[in-house]
């Protein structure tokens, strides 16, 4: 994602010269590209994330689109306060850009795993929060957050996450992506785990389960249509995120259907359950113990699908 990212971000910059690029003293490897053609519109802003946001919100109170670019938690929750008070409450034009959400930088540790940053993100006000499923949702919501006015938040993965759609997506701000057709059930997904999602909704096509797959990826404001649409047209409603299962996209849907007032529907949250992970790891390893790999999704999914699909339901899914 992060490739594609710069992708969109350079093709932006060439025909808007009202995008500016900040940086934490990172990223190099693949922001070089954007410092030689336009070294007037970026800045190394150095280890200070907080300086960095508030230069951005300056920038942008001008007439410029400022992207700020770190990893993880640090250009969000390490200068919340700045994110606050001076983006979100001067309503400024700054796109933030975490790299890394979830458990990318999974190996260096807590510090370095944002799980909770769309729950607080996405409770700050004017704040638009999005993070797409894959590198071509990734390239599209760069130009689809410059063009938006006012504050974003775009959570990307790290890298080498897996292309799921094999063509361009119509990317919308607050509107899902259906990417499978089903009305055995729903599966909602935001971020990297689409591709995680699809496969498990691929392999109980295979054994004559139909799912309906959303990528949600964009969670403030969240698509109430689709999830809705969803409630009424399907069995069950499944949210799949890398992501702490409080107030995130769990928590935005659960929202969704508890105020809809006339609604109920069999529903489950699975992401990664409140608390620090105790030990570093890679990615895989740590999605695993936390029931967010393919056999632990299909899983959890067993006794729902057993429920809401008897006595049609047979099958053993794990």
């Amino acid at each position: 994602m992060r490739g594609a990212f710069f992708r969109g971000l350079m093709d932006l910059a060439v025909r808007d010269d009202r995008i500016y690029l900040l940086v934490g003293d990172l990223g190099f490897g693949v922001a070089e590209p954007f410092l030689q053609k336009f070294p007037e519109r970026f800045l190394n802003v150095g280890v200070a994330e907080q300086n960095m946001t508030g230069l951005a919100t300056g920038i942008a109170l001008t007439g410029k689109v400022v992207f700020t670019y770190s990893i993880a938690n640090f250009p969000i929750l390490r200068c919340l306060e700045q994110v606050r008070n001076d983006v979100c409450y001067h309503k400024a034009n700054v796109k933030i850009v975490s790299i890394g959400g979830g458990y990318s930088y999974g190996a260096l540790g807590m510090s370095h795993h944002a799980t909770e940053d769309l729950a607080i993100l996405r409770t700050l006000p004017q704040m638009t929060v999005v993070a797409p499923g894959d590198p071509v949702e990734a390239e599209a919501a760069t130009g689809a957050v410059a063009g938006h006015e006012g504050p974003c938040y775009l959570r990307l993965g790290r890298a080498g996450e897996a292309v799921v759609h094999r063509a361009q997506v119509r990317f919308q701000i607050g509107k899902a992506i259906r990417v499978r057709e089903g009305d055995a059930g729903t599966l909602i997904s935001t971020g990297a785990m689409l591709r995680t999602t699809v496969d498990v909704a691929d392999v109980l096509r295979q054994r004559g389960i139909a799912l309906r797959v959303l990528s949600m990826h964009t969670i403030k404001p969240l698509d109430t249509e689709a999830v809705l649409a969803a409630a009424l047209e399907t069995r069950a409603i499944v949210t799949i995120e890398e992501h702490s299962v409080s107030g995130g996209l769990g928590g935005a849907v659960a929202e969704c259907l508890a105020e809809s007032g006339k609604l109920v529907i069999p529903f489950k949250r699975l992401g990664i359950p409140t608390g620090f992970s105790a030990p570093p790891g890679t990615q895989e390893y740590l999605r695993e113990l936390c029931g967010l790999s393919p056999a632990g999704i299909l899983q959890e999914l067993e006794p729902l699908l057993e429920r809401v699909l008897a006595p049609s339901f047979s099958t053993p899914i794990a």
